[in-house]
């Protein structure tokens, strides 16, 4: 009896069994170019609508590549000691044990002592309005204001509760929405990690696939393209992490230690505005500030001098020797890009135009070298 090998054999067409010759060559579509642009074109917009329709997929797919990103500074700096894949897991590992701290014991803390921030906020807007009645009564004694300081401070006072409770108001629906959303959340997150691990464990497919997609002549040329976005966007990214969290960490031991209320919410807080450039130092330290002078003038001024010395730290030491010169732009074009992202996309513009310079640079820098203006050959 034939095996069920040789009946399949048999059941395949003559030119597709195996032993039968070379195998085929696939048979080429003719198509004109017009043709072809016309088929990327109509591929492009749908993968547009499609990404518009599930933006998550996007979400995904650049959280996981600027995850892989940030991830590659710890991974190349481990693997001087250890084997990629080991540096890998212990990276990964180290994050997905952070994650779970942080949604364990941080996030929970964060969450108890922003409700009890928010329950007293009418205690402290009264407690402005009378310093800033106090402050008034002498220019009211001399006549040189419009009205009396009770009454400029009563319209500051109903200005100021009503702005307080529109900020509670947001905060807690946003802390509702965020409660409500943890499952979506969760699920992008996943795909953010899955997509990080594996960028970083088949970067080397990832980057082969590149190279390949590029003209033979200009493959070396890609290649330090490559390594200049890996080198750049890596030290920053990474770079960024860990100096927005180490001046986290340092103010909130700072306010705890000089007995500041809510210290790991105001670290937290520092930590997230250090992430906005220039702006985000004035924003950090506002708050802090507000409620150490509230415990006393003294605590006022030391919180105000730590948060000084903080900022000094950070950019003096830090971030030229943790990101050294990865960004090479000047302060002005720096400053110029974060009102630009700002008046483009908002909040989300000024966190992301620091980055967009830096890919830009690598760009500026790599074209720069490169192109060269052909001269027409006279007659």
């Amino acid at each position: 009896m034939r095996s069920e090998q040789e009946i399949r054999e048999r059941a395949r067409p003559r030119g597709l069994r195996r032993g039968s010759g070379p195998p085929r060559r696939p048979t080429p579509i003719p198509v004109s170019p017009r043709g072809l642009a016309i088929v990327s074109f109509v591929v492009l917009v749908v993968l547009a609508l499609a990404l518009y329709a599930a933006p998550g997929v996007l979400v995904v797919a650049l959280g996981g590549t600027g995850l892989a990103i940030v991830l590659s500074f710890p991974v190349r700096a481990l693997s001087r000691w250890m084997p990629r894949g080991l540096a890998i897991l212990a990276t990964f590992l180290s994050l997905v044990g952070a994650l779970v701290l942080g949604l364990v014991f941080l996030v929970p803390l964060l969450i108890e002592q922003l409700s009890e921030l928010i329950a007293i906020t009418p205690a402290i807007a009264r407690s402005l309005i009378r310093l800033s009645q106090d402050l008034l009564q002498p220019l009211g004694d001399l006549d040189l204001l419009p009205d009396t300081p009770e009454a400029i401070a009563a319209r500051f006072g109903e200005d100021l509760f009503d702005r307080i409770q529109t900020l509670a108001e947001g905060l807690l629906s946003g802390l509702v929405g965020f409660i409500s959303g943890v499952v979506s959340a969760a699920i992008l997150l996943f795909g953010v990690i899955f997509v990080a691990a594996y960028l970083l464990v088949d970067v080397r497919k990832v980057k082969a696939f590149y190279l390949k997609t590029a003209p033979r002549r200009y493959r070396w040329d890609a290649r330090e393209l490559w390594d200049s976005f890996g080198v750049s966007l890596s030290r920053y990214l990474g770079g960024l992490a860990f100096v927005i969290t180490i001046q986290g960490v340092l103010a909130g031991i700072a306010f705890w230690a000089l007995g500041v209320p809510y210290a790991p919410l105001l670290g937290a807080w520092v930590s997230v505005t250090a992430i906005i450039p220039y702006l985000g130092a004035f924003l950090g330290a506002i708050p802090a500030v507000i409620l150490a002078f509230f415990e006393s003038p003294t605590t006022g001024f030391l919180a105000l001098l730590v948060y000084i010395l903080i900022q000094q730290l950070e950019s003096n030491l830090l971030t030229p020797r943790i990101q050294g010169r990865a960004l090479l732009v000047h302060p002005i074009i720096v400053l110029l890009a974060v009102i630009a992202g700002g008046q483009i996309a908002g909040l989300a513009g000024v966190i992301f135009a620091v980055p967009a310079l830096a890919v830009m640079r690598v760009f500026v820098d790599f074209f720069r070298a490169r192109l060269q203006p052909t001269s027409s050959a006279g007659p």
